[in-house]
Order: C-alpha cells, then structure tokens, then sequence
C-alpha cells in the first residue's frame, strides 16, 4: 500500500487549497479513505471520510461546510478542497487507509494558513 499526498502549501486567510492523495497496492473502490491532520503540539485528528463509492461523506465539526472530500477511483485518488481556511487549519494533512485492522498513512502535506 502505497499513499502519496500533495497539493499543500501556504494560503492566507479565506483562501482555498485543494489536496490530492494518489493511492496503490490495494483495490482502491473497495477502501474508505480518510483524511486526518495534525498540528504543532496537538494530537492528530480525524477531518474527512469517504465510503468506496464516493456516496457517504462525513466531516468533522472544524471543517464542516467549508471542506469537501471526494474521489476519483478511475484515478485511485482521494481529494480535499478546502475553502474558507483559518490560522486554525494549519496542520500536516494525511491521508488514510485501514486494510485488514491496518492503518496506512502517507507521508503527509504540509498546509499553512497565514497573512
């Protein structure tokens, strides 16, 4: 299994940002993905879930209405675009594969949000 996130970067305030997750090794239409982040000194925390079909969404409250996660399986990735960011969504974002009890992750993307 093999999760390669991108797409992070430095956006100020009220700005948007959109992350990718390209994934392998595993049948990727049968998998819910997550995405999760984790700030400095905090712990990390689950942000968005997506069933295999793509039909169930589920946020957490931070982000909710601002975030939208979503899915290409013809492409194997999972996205999150994000709007409407605040100093708070700083974070390193992941993504997120549980296979047989597993947890996978990738490497993580670095956003900032800062004027």
């Amino acid at each position: 299994v093999q999760l390669v996130e991108s797409g992070g970067g430095l956006v100020q305030p009220g700005g948007s940002l959109r992350l990718s997750c390209a994934a392998s090794g595993f049948t990727f239409s049968s998998y819910v993905m997550r995405w999760y982040r984790q700030a400095p000194g905090k712990e990390r925390e689950l942000v968005a879930v997506i069933g295999g079909t793509g039909g169930n969404t589920k946020y957490a409250d931070s982000v909710k209405g601002r975030f939208t996660i979503s899915r290409d399986n013809a492409k194997n990735t999972v996205y999150l675009q994000m709007n409407s960011l605040k100093p708070e969504d700083t974070a390193v974002y992941y993504c997120n594969v549980n296979k047989l009890w597993y947890d996978y992750w990738g490497q993580g993307t670095q956003v900032t949000v800062s004027s």
